[in-house]
């Protein structure tokens, strides 16, 4: 049996929208990131960059199931003796919720360059507005 692998010159990639309202944040985090790795595309090479660009809507209205608004704490340390801060979830969400739904696809990218240039083709918005019209993207209905 044969393998084809994918070259990087004959990549099309599309542009995917993604609406976080009403849905768990970690879920949509799964299916932005598989549409960022380039999962879903049966011609997939592991170690070619062949994902799409991903824009999320509505991440201030995407929920967090269970008791996860009060326990789940996210933390940052600055380096500093006794600089490590810690941010409920309810607060991050209230907040920055564009960058908890960041943190989140982050977590489930590899940790390399090829995760790091994923990253770069997610937008995210708090809102069901963005300023990406021109590049015709479709709504991704797969869930």
């Amino acid at each position: 049996m044969s393998t084809t692998l994918l070259k990087k010159e004959t990549l099309e990639r599309k542009w995917y929208v993604i609406d976080a309202a009403g849905k768990p944040l970690g879920r949509t985090a799964v299916i932005a990131a598989n549409l960022l790795r380039g999962k879903h595309k049966s011609d997939f090479t592991p170690n070619v960059d062949c994902g799409d660009y991903v824009i999320i809507i509505n991440t201030d209205k995407a929920i967090l199931t269970g008791n996860k608004l009060e326990q789940k704490k996210y933390y940052r340390v600055s380096g500093w003796i006794g600089g490590l801060k810690e941010t409920k979830a309810r607060d991050m969400m209230n907040a920055r919720s564009d960058y908890a739904m960041e943190l989140a696809v982050k977590g489930m990218l590899p940790k390399n360059t090829l995760g790091k240039h994923a990253l770069t083709r997610l937008h995210l918005y708090k809102g069901a507005e963005h300023a990406h019209a021109a590049q015709q993207p479709v709504a991704w209905t797969q869930d």
